[in-house]
């Protein structure tokens, strides 16, 4: 069997954003747009970012309008700005939606048209500027993988745009910037994690290159989830959890991802919610419905997430790591229910129909139907 594994070049270790300036001088960049979210510059991180590209020498041009679920608007805004200012170069700073928006905008430079024109997989055609992005939430992998998710408000959908360019040239990951989240979104990203490294483990398209990435993310989000949702200032913890975002990213952008990511890009282009807890109330139950396809693959994680010892029976290690995803999930204060996410009124057809056309559904590991997807989101209400 003939495998691939892609990944940037990734600069990892702490005040490693002192290196961005460094760094974009190795790609040829001179004008570099910034891109980023009110919440990340009031943290002072473009800040730092900005420190070190102008200590390089380098021209910046900032655009801080990236919101929780990015739409097309704000990709058209940032496209502008990067052509009217001639730049060369596009940094994102901050968690998973600066970086898809950071993302898309290179991708209109270079290709044109509109960003709905690269829903889906392997449409972009022409090479992209060059591109660094600077994680600060530890969650959304979005700094390693070739996924870019955008909010389309006319249709109401989350669009999947998937391809080896939106891989970028540098991640730079540094876990000080994780000591400014609350326990909330903490919480929230971490779950996300989860999520990316068991959807990659028990993918179809998962390879040994991308199991030993999503099997370390499990150990250590499995250990230090919980201490770093306790404690801003745990810097072992924080390191520990970058690192769990790191590899699960490096898993899910190689063995893609399921269910519960198809659902929750469903839900998401539908309510204004958030992507992390949509995941964590999902991730239960998509792993019941998962089971009998891949048992010693959750037996497997299992064995990673149970405390209690079940030295004869594969198949109850498999099932007592649902529950232990529940435990976890529970402990960290996630929500429990859509509803208690805050989900009203459900179309339950509709999000069915969106979350079947979804990339992520092509590499879930059990045949899925619209009724089962209505079942299961009715389960997870």
């Amino acid at each position: 069997m003939i495998t691939k594994f892609i990944a940037p070049e990734i600069i990892f270790g702490e005040e490693a954003i002192q290196q961005t300036g460094e760094s974009f001088l190795r790609l040829g960049a001179q004008r570099v747009l910034i891109v980023s979210d009110p919440g990340v510059a009031e943290a002072g991180w473009t800040e730092k970012a900005i420190h070190s590209l102008t200590e390089a020498s380098l021209t910046c041009i900032s655009y801080f309008e990236a919101t929780t679920n990015p739409q097309v608007k704000e990709v058209e805004k940032g496209a502008q700005i990067y052509i009217e200012n001639e730049c060369d170069a596009v940094l994102g700073v901050g968690g998973g939606s600066a970086l898809d928006v950071a993302k898309a905008i290179a991708v209109l430079v270079s290709n044109g048209g509109k960003i709905e024109d690269y829903e889906g997989i392997d449409k972009i055609k022409k090479p992209l500027p060059p591109t660094i992005m600077i994680s600060t939430t530890s969650g959304s992998g979005s700094e390693v993988s070739q996924f870019a998710i955008i909010l389309d408000p006319a249709r109401k959908k989350k669009m999947t745009i998937v391809s080896k360019s939106l891989v970028p040239d540098i991640a730079i990951i540094d876990p000080f910037t994780l000591m400014t989240k609350d326990s909330l979104l903490t919480a929230a990203t971490g779950l996300d994690v989860l999520t990316h490294a068991i959807e990659a483990y028990v993918s179809v398209a998962a390879t040994p290159l991308t199991d030993v990435q999503a099997v370390r993310s499990m150990e250590l989000a499995e250990r230090y989830l919980r201490p770093s949702v306790a404690s801003k200032t745990n810097l072992e913890a924080k390191k520990a959890m970058a690192m769990s975002s790191l590899q699960a990213g490096l898993a899910f952008s190689n063995a893609i991802l399921g269910a519960v990511h198809a659902m929750s890009h469903a839900i998401g282009g539908q309510y204004e919610l958030s992507h992390g807890e949509i995941n964590s109330i999902l991730l239960p139950h998509v792993m019941e419905f998962n089971f009998i396809a891949a048992p010693e693959r959750f037996a497997h994680i299992g064995t990673i997430f149970c405390k209690q010892e079940y030295t004869d029976n594969r198949i109850d290690y498999g099932r007592g790591a649902i529950a232990a995803i529940r435990n976890l999930a529970d402990d960290i204060g996630a929500p429990k229910t859509l509803r208690e996410a805050g989900l009203k009124k459900p179309d339950y057809e509709l999000m069915a129909d969106i979350a079947l056309n979804d990339a992520c559904m092509v590499t879930n590991p059990r045949d899925v139907t619209k009724k089962d997807i209505e079942q299961l989101l009715q389960n997870a209400y």
